[in-house]
């Protein structure tokens, strides 16, 4: 039953006592049984009450994770539901359950390179900084743990879910994260997240830890990159102290180990990580990885290792399209307090396609050129400022340069590029590299046409407005794309 508070001037009826109860029963018929069982299910009966006429629904949920994902998911169709079931205006209020204080008792210090207990605000300062890799301004006042263990890559504070721009390229991947967050140990585990450099795999790991962190201050929680964990293997080995490795790595509730893809070729170092593994997923502690390949593609790792990898929940973060990365330049130029024109970061995006980590770096020349220069930020102001990124992008790309790449690639004759040829296995790449062309030169499209064997201009607008719808819902051609991408930019 839920819980309800009643007005002076407004008495509750039974039907409004059942209001929430009702609601949840449209709900679990509208929603998928997995959806509503780990989303609403768990949720305690909302407080009902009705004020100057208008009923209000409050919903308190147990974290900041669920909040964020039931707000952007299902609010609105709670309200549209609650809207039905009852007469008259509504107000629908999803917060945060109030946390009981608690007494701290003191406590031990923690193994090497475990991180101790520290909540952090969703809003702080620290929570608005950019990433890991960026060499942005990060928060002023450093968090005690990272200079406690400097031999460690402990979790950094600026990487949260608030300030991670979230968008196709890393929906499912964010998704699942949330889901880690807010119920760890449970489904998705292990969480494996695999993808190119730069993509946001750090980020959206360390958000999960920190996300823990701030839900339960007395996890115990370990990020590093496998090469700290190589170099344990080594030390403790040497010493014959296996006992201080299991002391550390068995006993985390959340660890998060970035590029596991370097165990490769490592014997040892791989059958202490199987025994860690089997560790902490008997206890119900989770384990988050990042890999530059799915589990499959890694190269020098023994099979029953890879196994354990694949036998949770495995997800890609592909490169950001063109919203989410001119979305990632205006959210990154608003924490450094500059509103970055809109026409601005297309241009910007549209120039630097590889991965977040180089947008950035563009971002920041441009902040510095504009700022050293005192001018207004401008399209031009900001092809000044990327001129050497630019030239050496115009240089090193040209057509003919793209249509060798592509069929060696895809394995056919760099003559198959201007010849009449249709079969599948040609015309295929052919428009790819028609795509290219348009993306990664300045050539107009006749001029494009005329290099692929004298095809009318709207034979290559065909060709390039089908390989970019193409590319927004097939994934194995988009890492495709990011691959020739990648290797003509060099």
């Amino acid at each position: 039953m839920s819980a309800l508070e009643s007005s002076a001037d407004s008495p509750i009826s039974a039907d409004l006592a059942s209001l929430w109860p009702r609601s949840c029963e449209r709900l679990a018929a509208e929603l998928p049984e997995q959806q509503y069982n780990t989303w609403i299910r768990p949720l305690p009966p909302a407080d009902v009450s009705q004020k100057d006429g208008v009923t209000l629904v409050n919903v308190r949920v147990a974290n900041r994770f669920m909040l964020d994902w039931i707000r952007t998911q299902y609010s609105a169709r709670i309200e549209a539901i609650v809207g039905e079931l009852v007469e008259g205006p509504i107000k629908l209020d999803i917060s945060l359950a109030p946390r009981a204080p608690m007494a701290r008792p003191a406590m031990p210090l923690p193994a090497a390179g475990v991180m101790p207990a520290r909540a952090l605000p969703p809003n702080s300062f620290a929570a608005q900084q950019t990433s890991q890799h960026s060499s942005m301004p990060m928060a002023a006042e450093p968090v005690a743990h990272v200079k406690a263990h400097p031999q460690v890559m402990g979790l950094n504070p600026a990487l949260t879910f608030d300030n991670l721009v979230p968008g196709r390229a890393n929906q499912m991947a964010r998704t699942a994260a949330l889901h880690v967050a807010g119920a760890p140990g449970q489904m998705y585990n292990p969480l494996f997240i695999y993808g190119g450099v730069g993509l946001g795999k750090t980020h959206l790991m360390n958000a999960v830890g920190n996300a823990l962190l701030a839900d339960k201050p007395d996890a115990r929680i370990l990020y590093l990159h496998a090469e700290q964990f190589i170099s344990d293997v080594v030390k403790n080995y040497q010493r014959k102290t296996f006992d201080e490795l299991k002391a550390k790595y068995h006993q985390l509730d959340l660890l998060l180990i970035d590029d596991v893809q370097f165990f490769a070729g490592k014997d040892r170092t791989q059958e202490e990580f199987f025994n860690a593994f089997e560790a902490l997923l008997a206890k119900k502690a989770h384990i988050i990885m990042t890999s530059d390949t799915y589990p499959k593609g890694l190269a020098n790792i023994d099979e029953r290792l890879t196994s354990r990898f694949d036998s949770g929940l495995t997800v890609a973060i592909e490169p950001p399209e063109l919203e989410m990365r001119v979305a990632i330049l205006i959210k990154k130029a608003a924490q450094e307090a500059i509103e970055l024109p809109e026409d601005v970061a297309f241009f910007v995006a549209k120039n630097v396609r590889a991965n977040v980590r180089e947008l950035e770096g563009a971002l920041r020349k441009v902040l510095a050129f504009a700022k050293f220069s005192h001018k207004e930020i401008t399209i031009n102001l900001a092809r000044e400022a990327l001129k050497d990124l630019l030239s050496i992008q115009n240089r090193q790309i040209s057509v003919e340069n793209i249509q060798k790449t592509v069929a060696d690639f895809y394995k056919i004759k760099v003559a198959d590029m201007y010849s009449k040829k249709r079969p599948a296995s040609i015309a295929k790449p052919r428009q790819i590299a028609m795509y290219l062309a348009k993306e990664l030169t300045q050539k107009s499209l006749p001029e494009i046409g005329e290099l692929f064997g004298g095809r009318d201009h709207t034979t290559v607008l065909h060709a390039v407005r089908k390989v970019a719808g193409e590319r927004g819902k097939d994934t194995e051609l988009n890492q495709q794309l990011h691959v020739l991408e990648q290797t003509l930019k060099g």
